[in-house]
Formats: C-alpha cells, structure tokens, sequence
C-alpha cells in the first residue's frame, strides 16, 4: 500500500494499524499528490489510498494522473462526511477513484483503528484479492444442490408485468447507477427504489448527481412519498427504506431499526418490503458490492415469483452481493454492467404509465 495524506499523524496513525495485519504492508508515504505520483512509479503498490485536500496536488487532481499510468490500480479516497467532502469524494469516484473511505470525526486513535479494521482492511483485501475467511456461498433452497456453478433460474414462461424495478447496490455503485440510470428513458413506465449503500449527505449529492444525467428525475427518500411512475428514490444515508401500502396507495416510509448485514440502509430491508407489497410484479437488480446484503431479499422475491437480473464478475467493482445471489441460482440472468440499462426497458417496455400494486 502506498498512504498519501498530508497530515504525519494520519499517516502514522494508517501505517502502524495496517502493519498489524500480516497480509498488508505499507511501503511508502507521501504528503501531497505529486509526491504520490513519484512514488507509484518507483514503488508500483497493490493498492494506494489517497486524502482529498493537500497542499500542492490534491487528491482530486491525483486520481486522473494516477490513472494515466495505471487504469487499474485500486485507489481508496479518504473523505470527511461534511457536504464538501461528498460531494469531493463523488468527483473522485467519477474520476476514476475505486472507492471510499470516511475518516472519524474526531482524533481519537482508539476510534481511528476501529475505523481501519471494520471497513478499510476489508476493503484492501477484496480490491487486493487477498485471501480472507472462506465464506461458502449460500445456496438457495429455491434452487437443486445439483446444479452448476452460476447456472441461471429460468424465467417464467408467462412474465408477470412488472410493476417496480428495484436496486441494490453498494462499492463501485455511484458509477454503476451513472451508466444504468441514463439508459432508462423518460417515458420509463414503473416506480425505481434504490438501496445503496453509503452514509447520510452523500446519499443527497448521489441522487443529484444522477438526476443531472438522467432523464428521470432522481431524488433522496422523503418518509410518505407515493411510488410515482418514471420516478427514482435512493434511500437516505443512515436509514432503512421501505415501500408500504396505505389504504391502496404505496408510500415510501423510513426508519433506523437495526443495521443488516451492517448496513443501514440495506438491500435486505427494502427487498422484503417490496416483495411483500409488489411480489412477481418486481424486477430486482443487484449491482456491484461487497458483502452478501440483497441475498435473502431476492431469496424472498424469487419464492414471491419476482426476476431478478445481476451484474457480472468482469464488470463489477467488487463481485460480493450479484456474486452471492449468481451462485445460488436466483438470477435469472447475469450480465454486464452496460448491458443492465437496456435489460431493464426491454422488461418493462409498452407498459402503461399508471401502475400500481395489487
């Protein structure tokens, strides 16, 4: 690992953590971006994590230079959760950073290495395909134990309309949601309810971000909202979001119940909700993402009669979350990312405008 941060107790702080880990090793340091970029051609690290603010080259002016020498590399942002820092840390995913990181809000050294070892070490080793714990894939019991690896579910001979499309998604899934949301045209006939994975603020910039390159409008989660068609909701950072249906009319509602899969918001959460009120009328999707989060929500949407479709290994930032629900069978199809926009209108083309759930 290459640590590029300005501040020399970050720095400290980053390099005894990580050293503990046998796996990892930090092999350099550097105080600004155009000391990283020396460094990166001397060192070639696995993995480079990267401050945003710092004197003389930014992070946000790094990322682009990084990758001209190296389109591949993984790059870790470290962001504050302020506004400034989101929306600076959405402008280096778009740029070319792999994912991000959010510093403690304090300079307690107990709390920055709890940081590290919940949600940075994770992340290295997944973007580093370092081995870690074998976790055997779920197997579900919707689907033979005799059958293949990846091996696809068939799609019902007579395809119940779809009513909702919904998404989960975590790492990599800003710019996944950037080439998915476009695709979709502003005539999109049906409600799309999203699950991605990221704190409170950033959620807000997000569904910005994305209005501002779609042709449906994009917004944040507000509590009692109805399902529209041709309307997309990301839920907001730190809460679950669900769909409920109040006296014939779906509303989205929110709350803070406990985290699953340790997320809050969670795919899981949103799944059974929509499986609940929209059963075979919903066409999931699962995008890029570490973890299992999504896995038992299309467990429960396939049993309710629903498809779901994933993104493939070559395509995906982190193949956790489709790679869960591809081995066990629940996918009716897996696909690469640019191929999932236009999967998505071709399931819900020449429907009417007005749908609702029944």
């Amino acid at each position: 690992m290459l640590i590029v941060d300005d501040a020399v107790v970050v720095r400290k702080a980053l390099t005894d953590a990580l050293s503990r880990d046998p796996a990892l090793e930090v092999v350099g340091t550097a105080s600004n971006g155009r000391l990283a970029l020396t460094k990166f051609t001397q060192l070639r690290p696995d993995i480079i994590l990267l401050d945003i603010e710092m004197p003389e080259m930014n992070g946000l002016e790094t990322v682009p230079e990084i990758r001209k020498l190296d389109r591949r590399v993984p790059i870790i942002m470290f962001s504050t959760r302020t506004e400034r820092g989101a929306e600076a840390t959405l402008e280096a995913l778009s740029r070319g950073a792999t994912d991000y990181v959010t510093k403690p809000s304090n300079t307690d050294i107990e709390s920055t290495f709890h940081r590290i070892s919940d949600e940075l070490i994770p992340k290295i080793k997944a973007f580093c395909h370092v081995p870690a714990a074998a976790v055997p894939a779920p197997v579900s019991p919707l689907v033979s134990m005799r059958k293949p690896l990846l091996q696809t579910r068939k799609a019902p001979t007579a395809a119940t309309r779809v009513h909702l499309v919904a998404i989960g998604v975590s790492t990599g899934g800003p710019e996944a949601l950037a080439k998915v949301l476009p695709a979709l045209p502003a005539n999109f006939p049906v409600p799309v309810v999203i699950a991605q994975h990221m704190p409170p603020i950033f959620t807000s910039l997000l569904a910005s971000r994305l209005s501002a390159k779609s042709s449906l409008p994009v917004r944040e989660c507000r509590a009692g909202e109805p399902l529209l068609p041709g309307c997309v909701w990301i839920a907001p950072g730190d809460y679950h979001m669900v769909v409920n249906d109040e006296s014939g009319v779906v509303r989205l509602r929110v709350h803070q119940g406990p985290r699953e899969n340790f997320c809050r918001p969670s795919v899981d959460v949103l799944f059974r909700s929509v499986a609940h009120i929209y059963g075979a009328k919903t066409l999931a999707v699962i995008l890029t993402g570490m973890g299992q989060d999504g896995f038992k929500g299309c467990e429960e949407l396939v049993a309710a009669g629903a498809r779901v479709i994933v993104q493939d290994e070559a395509t995906s930032v982190v193949w956790g979350m489709p790679g869960f629900v591809a081995r066990a069978g629940l996918a009716e199809k897996i696909l690469p990312l640019d191929q999932i926009g236009p999967e998505i209108v071709r399931r819900v083309a020449g429907q009417a405008m007005q749908v609702h759930a029944t």
